[in-house]
C-alpha cells in the first residue's frame, strides 16, 4: 500500500509542478509539460515493478503514437479560448482530439498499427 501512495505522490507532484511554473512563466511551463515526464514515470514504475521489457517497450511504442493525434488540441485550444471561454473550449478540444485520434487510427491501420 505504501508503494501505491508514493507512486500516486511523485506523479501528482509533476503536475502540481508543471501548473506552478506555468504561472511563472507561460514558456517553462509549457516546456516542463511537453517533456514525456508521466511516460517517464510510468516505464520507471512498470520497470520497478518488474514488468517485462517486452510490456515497458509496448507501452513507449504505444504512447508514441497516441501522442500524434492528440497534437492538433495544443493549435485548437488557444485558438478557441479568446473565442468561446474555457469550459466550451475545453470540450471542443477534447472532442477535436477524439476525431483525430478515430481519424488516425484508420489510417496507421493500413500500415498495420492497430490503436483501436
Amino acid at each position: 500500500m505504501t508503494w501505491i501512495v508514493t507512486k500516486y505522490f511523485l506523479t501528482a507532484a509533476v503536475v502540481v509542478l508543471v501548473s506552478e511554473l506555468a504561472k511563472r512563466s507561460d514558456k517553462l511551463g509549457g516546456f516542463v509539460a511537453a517533456l514525456p515526464l508521466v511516460t517517464l514515470l510510468a516505464l520507471i514504475w512498470l520497470y520497478v515493478e518488474n514488468q517485462s521489457e517486452e510490456k515497458i517497450a509496448n507501452h513507449a511504442w504505444y504512447t508514441f503514437w497516441y501522442v500524434i493525434p492528440t497534437l492538433p488540441l495544443f493549435l485548437a485550444f488557444p485558438a478557441l479560448l479568446p473565442r468561446i471561454g474555457f469550459w466550451p473550449t475545453m470540450l471542443a478540444s477534447v472532442a477535436i482530439t477524439v476525431i483525430c485520434f478515430g481519424l488516425f487510427a484508420l489510417v496507421v491501420r493500413r500500415f498495420g498499427i492497430e490503436l483501436l
